[in-house]
């Protein structure tokens, strides 16, 4: 059945409809600067859609908490709850089928990944028989998925992005269509973004953000410039779910606001009070409150400070684990190094971002009584390695090895398996990889970004790029010279 639903209209006044049965099946990404008319946008959708499909807020601002009022949406504020709580209600809002808003507002930002990622996986994890058509709104989502971190601690990053990249790569065969809301693109991370087949672009301003927007639309570098002049409310719409061409939308109207202020002006009196004035100064010159002292505690006995030597003692030296060998170095790089590869065979692992897949990898250390896991940046390069085939035994004896490792390292560290996957081409000879090779050794499966990836390597003078009479790519490594044999870029 297909659920037509308008949520605005051309320039032409023509009605601009989204079916949300596909929408349902393909996930839709919003961006759009800070006044861009975003979450009025996500509000129609809302308001427009609340008669067909259940609906899950994220909203970390309580801008959405006024559904409601008007739509009967439950409203939960996740200041009161506990982490396990929330899962457990995510999971009864599941089975139930009542639509709700998760209202953040009322916490830090590190609790706000937290508790958000507690509820997507009560969400996700729900039993089958509970897996019915859901949309799943995340206003701000590059704080619940960024692609750097940020000033929120390393647990709480990984949580929510794992949480997040569950919901956009794998919530779909449990009835989640995830609805993404960022206002930069660029720090949205990749893997979030790139599930998404709908989308609708709004006003921006930086170039970062105007040329990936205009990427995703399929229109030319030239034309992103358009996304300055983009009015309040107005947007530029692609997608199965919208429309086979960019169209260009302007949201209709809404029935709920937001408890917000806004930004209309209003003006201060002319003139202050003298009320106000004397209680102003009077708080400014108001002495600073002295802190009582602590309270005296009974005066404990004299430490033993020859004890207290004995214990911090180190141990002897006899008594000390000695270094490993070079043969159990060796063999214990043998061991990670077929755990990574076993994780990567595995269905859509290529794909999952390096925190989650850390995750996993030490599970399977753990299961395996393997101590001293490498940590997440070690973890990265190795993934790297991986990534692009590369034995870095099978190399070491190459002269121009270190050298390869050296640029490498100089690399940002998603662009390292790239690297590493051509140089790896150059040093044996070789044919040179194809787009799609290239774009999962990325950890993606656009090969329109395999090929500007390859362009930003060549900028950035780490090799050159050439094609031979036929067409195939031939890559060359920048100082020592050494390059791939001719490779088609449209093989599998």
């Amino acid at each position: 059945m297909t659920v037509p639903i308008e949520i605005g209209a051309t320039d032409g006044d023509q009605p601009v409809t989204l079916d949300l049965e596909e929408l349902l099946a393909t996930r839709l990404l919003v961006q759009g600067n800070s006044g861009s008319g975003k979450s009025h946008l996500l509000r129609r959708l809302l308001e427009q859609s609340a008669p067909w499909v259940q609906q899950a807020i994220i909203d970390p601002e309580g801008d959405f908490t006024t559904l409601g009022d008007r739509f009967g949406h439950l409203v939960i504020d996740a200041a009161e709850c506990g982490l396990a709580g929330l899962k457990r209600a995510a999971e009864g809002v599941r089975q139930h089928r009542v639509s709700v808003v998760l209202n953040l507002e009322n916490l830090e930002v590190d609790h706000q990944l937290r508790h958000a990622a507690a509820f997507l996986d009560g969400l996700f994890g729900v039993e089958r028989d509970a897996w019915s058509p859901m949309l799943v709104v995340v206003d701000e989502a590059q704080l619940f998925a960024p692609a750097i971190g940020g000033d929120v601690s390393d647990e709480a990053r990984r949580t929510a992005l794992a949480a997040m990249t569950d919901l956009m790569c794998r919530g779909r065969k449990r009835g989640l269509a995830g609805v993404v809301a960022t206002q930069r693109l660029a720090k949205l991370a990749k893997n979030v973004a790139a599930e998404a087949s709908n989308f609708l672009m709004g006003r921006t301003f930086l170039d970062i953000d105007m040329a990936r927007a205009a990427d995703l639309l399929g229109m030319e570098r030239r034309q992103a410039e358009m996304f300055r002049d983009l009015g309040r409310g107005h947007f530029v719409a692609l997608g199965p779910a919208i429309s086979r061409r960019p169209v260009p939308v302007r949201i209709g109207a809404v029935e709920t606001g937001s408890r917000g202020a806004g930004s209309k002006l209003a003006g201060p009196p002319p003139v202050a009070s003298d009320a106000a004035r004397a209680e102003i100064l009077q708080a400014a010159a108001a002495p600073e409150a002295k802190p009582l002292p602590p309270p005296r505690r009974p005066s404990a006995p004299a430490p033993d400070i020859a004890a207290q030597l004995a214990a911090a003692r180190p141990a002897a030296v006899h008594d000390r684990a000695p270094p490993p060998t070079p043969e159990q170095a060796a063999a214990r790089q043998a061991v990670l190094g077929e755990k990574l590869r076993q994780m990567l065979a595995e269905p859509e692992a290529a794909f999952r971002p390096p925190a989650v897949l850390y995750q996993d990898f030490l599970v399977r250390l753990r299961i395996a009584r393997l101590a001293g896991a490498p940590d997440l940046p070690a973890f990265r390069r190795l993934l790297a390695l991986a990534r692009a085939g590369v034995e870095e035994a099978a190399l070491a004896h190459d002269p121009d090895w270190p050298e390869v490792g050296a640029q490498a390292a100089a690399l940002p560290e998603d662009t390292q398996g790239v690297y590493l996957l051509l140089a790896r081409a150059a040093l044996e000879g070789g044919p040179c990889p194809s787009d799609a090779a290239i774009a999962r050794a990325y950890g993606s499966r656009s090969e329109g970004r395999a090929r500007r990836l390859v362009e930003w390597l060549e900028g950035q003078g780490a090799l050159v790029c050439r094609a031979d009479g036929q067409g195939r790519r031939i890559v060359a490594l920048t100082g020592s010279g050494r390059q791939t044999a001719p490779g088609d870029p449209a093989a599998a």
